[in-house]
């Protein structure tokens, strides 16, 4: 997979502008994603969300919905399918 595959831009019509300029540019000036959160590249991670001022890698998505799931009850069984999934792959 790729690193431009790996992002994931939530501004369509930004991400294929920017997608036309990098298929313009060469490889050899791939500027890394960061996740905002953990400070970890695209290169590292599993998917990152790319948004206006703001990146989310997937692993840092799971641990919010994590949170959010577990923070006042426990998880539904679906939701715990898709954590267990999500965290299997991850390791």
């Amino acid at each position: 997979m790729s690193n431009d595959e790996k992002v994931v831009s939530l501004s369509r019509a930004k991400h294929d502008a920017e997608q036309n300029q990098r298929e313009t540019d060469d490889n050899k000036n791939f500027e890394p994603v960061y996740c905002s959160f953990c400070g970890r590249p695209n290169t590292q991670v599993i998917k990152m969300v790319k948004g206006p001022g703001v990146n989310i890698c997937s692993e840092c998505a799971m641990i919010a919905v994590q949170y959010l799931i577990l923070e006042d009850r426990m998880p539904s069984g679906e939701a715990q399918k898709i954590l267990d999934a999500f965290w299997s792959k991850a390791e």
